[in-house]
C-alpha cells in the first residue's frame, strides 16, 4: 500500500481537533471516531494500559482457565464495501458534483478498494498482532496456568479468521513454552457451540420483530448535515441521484474500519464529532436489540449461547477432575460473545431497557466486543487442598482483560463461589427451558 500516490491534505486531516469539538445542543458526545465503529474498534488493550488484576486470594493460586475470544482486526467482510462508495462518488465526480475533500476522498477510497481485493473477511497485520500480545499477557498474569506442563486445548470456528486469531495465540504460547501440550481444532464438529447464531432461531425471530424500535429510535436522531458539504457541491443531487444515507452509510463503513490497518490515514475528517455520535447511538441501539437483555425482545435473545455457556461449565467441571493444569481456549466472532457476555452477566453487560434514548448512559457495545475481544474465566484452588473439591474454587472473569463482577455475591474482591456461580448458571438454563420451550 503505497499512500504517495494520492496527495493527502494535511490541513484536512485534523482528527483530533474534529473529535474534540464543543458539545452541540443536541446532547452528550459518547464517542471518539475509533468506538463509533462499534464491533470495528481495534482491540484497545496493549502493554501499556493493561488493566491492573487484584492479586489472588490469600491461600489460592488459579489453575485453569476457561476462554471465548473474538478474532482480530479484519478486512470488512464484502468486496461491495469497499467498491460501493468509490462508485458513488465517481458517479458524483462525473457529474461534476464533488468538492476538493471529495475528489481527494475519491482517491483514498480507491487505493483502499484495490489493496481489498481478495482480501475480503481476513485478518490483518494488525489482527495477527493483537492476538500474539493478548497471549504474552495472559501467559505473564497466570504464570501458574501456562508453563511447559501445561495442556492447552483451543477450538476455532471453520472462519479464516478465526483460525488464524487461535493459530497466532498458540504460536506465542509455543515460542514461550516449548514444552506446552497443545491441541488446536477447527472443524464442524462444534461449529454448533462456538458459533450457534442461525437466523432461523425463535430468539433471532422475534429480535427482527423489534427492530421497528430501532428505526424509530434512528429516525428521531439528527441528520447528517456537515458531511455533504464536505464532500458535494450540491446537497439536491446527492438526494435525487445518489441518496443520501446510502452513500454515509458506504463512507461511514470504511472509515471505522481503518483503524483495522497499520498503514491507511484515517478519515474522519469528512464528519462531525455529532454525526459520528449519532450513528454510533443508531448502531449501538440496533446492537442492544440483537443481542441485548430487553423486555423488548422478551429478554430471550441472549439464550441463543446457551448451548456454549453450557460447554463453558462442564468444560471447567472436567478439567476440576483432572491433576493437569489447563487451559481451554475458544475463537469465534463478536456475534457469539455479545450474547454471552449478557447471558454471563459479565459487569453491566446484562443491563435492562425498553429506553432506547438513555441506552448509551448505561450500555456501549465497544466497551464489550472490539476486535480480540476476549472472556477469560480464571479458576482457583487452595494451595494446599490435597483432594479438590468444588466448594472450594473460586473463580473471577477478565473481559478485555479487565475483571468485571458477576452475578450474586463475591467472596472477596472480585472473586467468586465456583460452586454458587454454577449453580445460578444452570438455574437460569433450567429456568429459560421451562419459560421458553420450544
Amino acid at each position: 500500500m503505497i499512500w504517495n500516490k494520492v496527495k493527502f491534505l494535511s490541513n484536512r486531516m485534523l482528527v483530533i481537533s474534529i473529535l474534540l469539538l464543543p458539545l452541540s445542543v443536541q446532547g452528550k458526545i459518547y464517542v471518539d471516531g475509533h468506538q463509533a465503529g462499534s464491533q470495528y474498534l481495534a482491540y484497545p488493550v496493549n502493554d501499556s494500559n493493561a488493566p491492573q488484576l487484584s492479586a489472588a486470594p490469600a491461600g489460592y493460586v488459579p489453575f485453569h482457565i476457561e476462554h471465548y475470544g473474538r478474532h482480530g482486526s479484519r478486512w470488512r467482510l464484502k468486496m461491495k464495501d469497499y467498491t460501493e462508495p468509490v462508485e458513488l462518488l465517481q458517479k458524483a465526480q462525473k457529474d461534476g458534483k464533488l468538492t476538493p475533500r471529495g475528489e481527494t476522498l475519491l482517491e483514498q477510497l480507491t487505493i483502499i478498494a484495490d489493496d481489498a481485493n481478495n482480501r475480503t473477511g481476513e485478518l490483518t497485520p494488525l489482527g495477527h498482532r493483537q492476538h500474539r500480545e493478548i497471549a504474552a499477557r495472559m501467559a505473564r498474569n497466570f504464570p501458574e496456568i501456562f508453563n511447559n506442563s501445561t495442556l492447552l486445548d483451543a477450538k476455532s470456528t471453520v472462519v479464516i479468521r478465526c483460525i488464524l486469531s487461535m493459530a497466532n495465540e498458540m504460536a506465542e504460547f509455543q515460542k514461550l513454552f516449548p514444552g506446552m501440550k497443545i491441541n488446536m481444532d477447527a472443524s464442524y464438529t462444534t461449529q454448533k457451540t462456538l458459533a450457534y447464531n442461525s437466523t432461523d432461531t425463535v430468539a433471532k425471530k422475534i429480535s427482527r420483530g423489534a427492530k421497528h424500535h430501532v428505526e424509530d429510535y434512528a429516525a428521531s436522531l439528527p441528520k447528517p448535515e456537515a458531511f455533504f458539504e464536505k464532500l458535494f457541491t450540491d446537497r439536491q443531487y446527492v438526494a435525487d441521484s445518489i441518496g443520501e444515507q446510502k452513500i454515509f452509510d458506504a463512507i461511514f463503513d470504511v472509515a471505522v474500519n481503518m483503524q483495522s490497518h497499520d498503514d491507511y490515514p484515517e478519515i474522519f475528517d469528512v464528519f462531525t464529532a455529532e454525526e459520528l455520535n449519532n450513528e454510533w447511538l443508531a448502531r449501538n441501539a440496533d446492537w442492544y436489540i440483537s443481542a441485548g437483555n430487553t423486555p423488548l425482545t422478551n429478554n430471550r435473545v441472549p439464550y441463543n449461547q446457551r448451548v456454549l455457556l453450557k460447554n463453558i461449565i462442564e468444560s471447567a467441571d472436567t478439567a476440576m477432575n483432572s491433576p493437569h493444569i489447563s487451559a481451554n481456549l475458544r475463537f469465534g466472532h463478536e456475534s457469539i460473545l455479545l450474547p454471552l457476555s449478557v447471558l454471563m452477566e459479565l459487569g453491566n453487560s446484562a443491563y435492562e431497557t425498553t429506553d432506547l434514548t438513555t441506552l448509551a448512559d448505561n450500555w456501549r457495545n465497544y466497551e464489550i466486543f472490539p476486535m480480540g475481544s476476549n472472556i477469560q474465566m480464571i479458576f482457583y484452588r487452595p494451595k494446599k487442598a490435597k483432594k479438590l473439591s468444588e466448594d472450594d474454587v473460586l473463580v473471577k472473569v477478565l473481559l478485555n482483560e479487565a475483571e468485571v463482577s458477576l452475578p450474586g455475591e463475591p467472596t472477596v474482591g472480585n472473586y467468586y463461589s465456583w460452586k454458587n456461580l454454577k449453580e445460578y448458571y444452570l438455574n437460569k438454563l433450567d429456568d429459560f427451558s421451562v419459560k421458553f420451550a420450544e
